[in-house]
């Protein structure tokens, strides 16, 4: 786990999106990230039909998506409005 970059416990389910919007705290700054529902699927191994087993699948791979976001930072991936896509 990356002490420099924690992924909080702020998760949005945005259904017209499919995705989960969530954001990281990087050296005392908090940058907006968003994971794609058909990127969480491919992570945890299983699909996705509701919000409940979306959650309860970020939460199964939080430290992945942890070392995701940490792999973008590190490249400077971020979206024209500052924000991390995976």
């Amino acid at each position: 786990m990356n002490q420099d970059i924690i992924v909080n416990d702020d998760l949005n389910w945005q259904p017209d999106q499919q995705r989960v919007a969530f954001s990281a705290q990087w050296f005392g700054g908090q940058v907006a990230c968003f994971i794609s529902l058909s990127q969480l699927e491919h992570l945890s191994g299983q699909p996705l039909v509701d919000e409940a087993s979306i959650m309860l699948a970020f939460e199964s791979v939080r430290f992945d998506i942890e070392e995701k976001v940490t792999e973008l930072i590190n490249q400077e991936a971020f979206g024209p409005d500052g924000g991390l896509y995976l």
